[in-house]
């Protein structure tokens, strides 16, 4: 999955997509959902915590740190969710893994506007971004045998 972007010599340029993790954080058959507080545009939605991988970062490692940076706690990651989907019209790409919560630590909303504790059956309950809806998807039957 490339995208290409012409140059001033008028030449296409291939890009990777810049990659995006996310962390479907399972505890008790339910998920965390997190309310993002920016931009206006996508304020209140929901999402899974995370954010970009940083050059020479690995996509754990990114995620790792994310959950430190928005939540304050630490994870193991998991199995990949999902498939990966497109953002940006092609230019990022966004990979959701399951994690799950070490030495018993508890989230606190550092980055996001409320935080909710979501069973299978409450995940329609909240206006995810559109980004994030196949993922949902992908976690239902994960969550009711978790």
């Amino acid at each position: 999955m490339q995208t290409e972007q012409v140059s001033g010599n008028g030449h296409a340029e291939r890009r990777e997509p810049k990659v995006v993790v996310g962390a479907a954080i399972i505890s008790d058959g339910r998920v965390l959902a997190c309310a993002r507080t920016a931009p206006p545009e996508v304020a209140g939605r929901y999402e899974f915590p995370g954010g970009k991988v940083e050059p020479g970062e690995s996509e754990t490692a990114a995620l790792i740190r994310e959950c430190v940076e928005e939540l304050d706690v630490r994870v193991e990651i998991g199995d990949r969710v999902g498939r990966d989907v497109r953002m940006a019209h092609g230019r990022s790409v966004l990979k959701v893994y399951a994690a799950r919560l070490l030495h018993g630590d508890q989230p606190r909303a550092l980055e996001h506007s409320a935080m909710r504790w979501l069973s299978a059956e409450e995940l329609d309950t909240v206006p995810w971004l559109p980004a994030d809806e196949p993922i949902v998807a992908a976690l239902r039957p994960l969550l009711i045998r978790d």
